[in-house]
């Protein structure tokens, strides 16, 4: 009976690995991704309530609000808008297609009262600003420039107006109208307004009804002459005609159906993509994830052959599997979130390299049952190596957590799909590659050449290893006073050149122009200068672009920027606009500060959990030490620091611990095995253990970088350069600074003495290590390197 449990258990993994495959087909088939707007461009746009003298701003009048926001946006005729409240206070609208964000905020964040007056005549003068208390006031008449009317008391107020929709009227060759469905009392109220309108002459002002905002008249019509006196426009309805255009009707009616918002707010975000720099990037960024999943599915299928080659073809379903979650989900996608996508393909790499890794260990290891057995390896490779699975992908579940919930915009794409690929990375890994793992090394042909399934050879680094014989422990002080040297090389790169912090740390505003001819830097500066703003930062952005930078930017003064960059650049479109508050800033600035305390924090805690205190101390020690050299980085080369590298920065916090918690997950299996040996002597063997799995998975992962840094457009170049560093750092770390760190806390603060029982565990027989083989061999064991 034993014997047919184990037999079930491959089928009931490949049941499931079919089962997983086929939902994830039919969800990729039946379903779309919805795209953010960096992808597809548009408008995104924060709000934030403001107290009134009368309302207090809470989530309950920010809910109202909402309302309104989305009669008046539904009214624009937007496809698939986006409206939500976020915390108490804010609101987020996305207008997809929306390339005037200024049109589309003067329409939204209107806070004026919408109400309805009759004319009782016109005058020359504004009259007093301040309206009765009746609501009569003088304001200025939208048809005559100069000249201005004479409004009486208030007959209606915007919330009795039902709805406000633009029409085309072709029959009536009127063209574009707004019609207006009155609430029952408020009906009647526009027949007594217009019945003793239509009583006077045609021509008078006293025949025309105004309909204000505030302190603007939107529209002033007359009444027509068909519309009998003292009865007015019955029937609870009535249309407004203008010679309007269709833009002018649309927006006429959004202010009319929304009416007046309950509170004020005022906009502390404000972000515009140009719709060919969204396809850019999805078109780069997909030449980028294809030539990068190409590159490593090429790597590891030469380093594990057969194996490699199983783990190449799960790679390519973990990417069905990610895609499909993703939908499922309803998640945005985002450019950093397809960065995020393709990155997780590169980091799926590291469970099927850490399983292969330990079963070519284990079947080394024996050679006595070789020739006879390749199940048996693999199936300890995959119990062996799930401790440091689950580990290792913790750490970045931990990262990419904190940018879920303190990123915001784009970058919050980023920590969903980082999420969605780790947990997608280990079904694939642990159920797939299994599956088709069991499968292959089951079948005779196969069994009978061990060579082909890439586990039968120690590798190219193995073989070096077992050659050079190195004990990189032993120098460690040195390790130590290098990595002291670089970390001061950053702090003083820090100190001396400052951090440039981006918009959204700073507040300002940051638009790039996309011009017709090729303009440099110091002219587009001369004519940003030229038209008014001389302390504007002005830079060449991508393939002959330009960006300008300021403090302080409206709409109209960025339309005269733009109007100065035409002069030398020809055609002028804006690709990108930025806008944030400084209030926002200052939080972005603040979450940002939180988010890496508590990655800090929240590694420490969980290391501590799963490892002694002094490896944990070690592997915190070793990230603070990478992140301070990718920001000092940064600041030697002037790169901007905004969300998207804050995004980068806890990616390689995450990669960094999962680095150093593979080593001292066999440093921990040593030290059950043998609790009594030196820890310097464990650690260095644990490290030359693990190297074959730090090159294998580092190069995996910068196959990938490698490419999106190089293909994926302006827009991910500072976002790959920062992981390149972090992936390259991580690795040297692990073995030159936490494991250092580690011998050093241990040798002041020793483990407690193990109990005679504890000698037991030596009697377990080791894993495979190069040095150890290489010792068997000269005393004539026959083991093979």
């Amino acid at each position: 009976m034993p014997g047919t449990g184990k037999s079930r258990a491959p089928l009931w993994r490949a049941v499931v690995a079919l089962c997983v495959v086929a939902l994830s087909l039919y969800v990729a088939l039946t379903q779309t991704a919805r795209l953010g707007l960096d992808l597809r461009g548009g408008t995104h746009i924060v709000l934030e309530t403001k107290d009134s003298p009368t309302v207090a701003a809470d989530a309950a009048s920010t809910d109202r609000a909402l309302e309104v926001l989305r009669q008046r946006v539904d009214a624009l005729g937007v496809a698939e808008p986006g409206l939500a409240r976020s915390g108490e206070k804010r609101i987020i609208v996305e207008l997809p297609g929306v390339q005037d964000p200024r049109k589309a905020a003067e329409v939204i964040g209107r806070t004026a009262q919408l109400t309805v007056h009759p004319v009782t005549g016109e005058s020359p003068d504004p009259g007093e600003a301040k309206p009765a208390a009746d609501g009569a006031r003088t304001l200025a008449d939208p048809d005559r420039p100069g000249n201005h009317l004479v409004l009486g008391p208030t007959a209606l107020s915007g919330t009795g107006v039902k709805d406000a929709e633009a029409r085309l009227d072709p029959q009536s060759l009127a063209g574009w109208t707004v019609s207006l469905d009155f609430h029952g009392k408020a009906g009647d109220a526009w027949a007594r307004v217009t019945g003793k309108a239509a009583c006077a002459p045609q021509g008078a002002p006293e025949r025309r009804v105004a309909i204000a905002l505030d302190d603007k008249i939107i529209s002033a019509p007359d009444v027509n002459p068909d519309v009998a006196c003292e009865v007015g426009i019955t029937g609870g309805e009535t249309q407004i005609t203008g010679g309007f255009s269709q833009t002018e009707a649309r927006d006429l009616a959004a202010l009319i159906k929304g009416g007046a918002l309950p509170v004020p707010v005022d906009i502390v975000e404000q972000r515009t993509v140009g719709p060919t720099l969204g396809a850019d990037a999805i078109a780069a960024s997909t030449q980028a994830a294809l030539i990068g999943i190409a590159l490593t599915a090429l790597f590891i299928t030469v380093v594990y052959r057969l194996l490699g080659f199983l783990a190449a073809l799960a790679l390519a379903l973990y990417g069905l599997i990610s895609y499909a979650a993703l939908v499922a989900l309803g998640a945005t996608l985002t450019l950093p979130g397809l960065a995020g996508f393709v990155l997780a393909i590169g980091m799926a790499v590291d469970a099927n390299v850490l399983v292969f890794e330990r079963a070519r260990e284990e079947y080394l290891g024996h050679p006595g049952a070789r020739s006879r057995d390749l199940a048996k390896p693999v199936r300890t490779g995959f119990a062996k190596a799930w401790s440091a699975v689950i580990d290792s992908n913790v750490t970045t579940l931990l990262a990419a957590g904190l940018l879920f919930f303190f990123a915001t915009g784009p970058v919050k794409g980023f920590g969903v799909t980082l999420c969605i690929g780790v947990l997608a990375s280990m079904v694939t890994a642990l159920v797939i590659t299994r599956a088709l793992a069991d499968f292959a090394v089951a079948r005779d042909f196969v069994r009978g050449r061990p060579a082909l399934t890439g586990i039968a050879s120690t590798g190219r680094v193995r073989t070096w290893l077992a050659r050079r014989d190195p004990d990189l422990v032993r120098h460690r002080r040195r390790w130590l006073g290098a990595s002291a040297l670089l970390v001061a090389v950053a702090v003083a790169g820090i100190a001396l050149r400052g951090l440039d912090f981006g918009v959204e740390f700073t507040g300002g505003r940051l638009v790039e122009y996309s011009t017709s001819r090729s303009v440099d830097a110091d002219t587009a500066r001369a004519a940003v200068s030229d038209a008014g703003f001389p302390r504007a930062v002005v830079q060449e952005s991508g393939e002959g672009d330009i960006s300008v930078r300021t403090e302080r930017l409206t709409d109209d003064e960025q339309r005269r920027v733009k109007a100065a960059l035409e002069k030398p650049g020809g055609t002028v479109t804006v690709e990108r606009d930025e806008l944030i508050g400084p209030s926002l800033g200052a939080e972005l600035r603040q979450k940002a500060l939180i988010a890496l305390g508590i990655a800090v924090a929240a590694q420490l805690i969980y290391l501590s959990v799963r490892f002694r205190w002094t490896l944990a101390a070690a592997a915190v020690s070793a990230m603070v030490h990478d992140v301070l050299l990718v920001v000092g980085l940064f600041a030697w080369l002037g790169k901007p620091i905004d969300s998207v590298f804050l995004a980068a920065v806890l990616t390689v916090i995450g990669y960094s611990v999962n680095d150093t918690v593979v080593v001292f997950d066999r440093v921990r299996e040593g030290r059950r095995r043998d609790p009594r040996a030196e820890l310097a002597a464990v650690a260095n063997r644990a490290v030359v253990q693990t190297l074959p799995r730090t090159v294998n998975t580092g190069m995996g992962a910068l196959f990938i970088l490698t490419a999106l840094a190089a293909l994926g457009g302006d827009s991910l170049a500072d976002f790959s350069l920062a992981l390149i560093a972090g992936v390259v750092v991580g690795m040297a770390s692990t073995v030159f600074t936490a494991v250092p760190i580690a011998v050093a806390l241990e040798r002041r603060s020793p483990a407690a003495p193990p109990s005679g029982r504890g000698d037991r565990t030596a009697e377990v027989p080791d894993s495979y290590s190069p040095l150890e083989a290489r010792r068997r061999k000269e005393r004539g064991t026959g083991a093979v390197v």
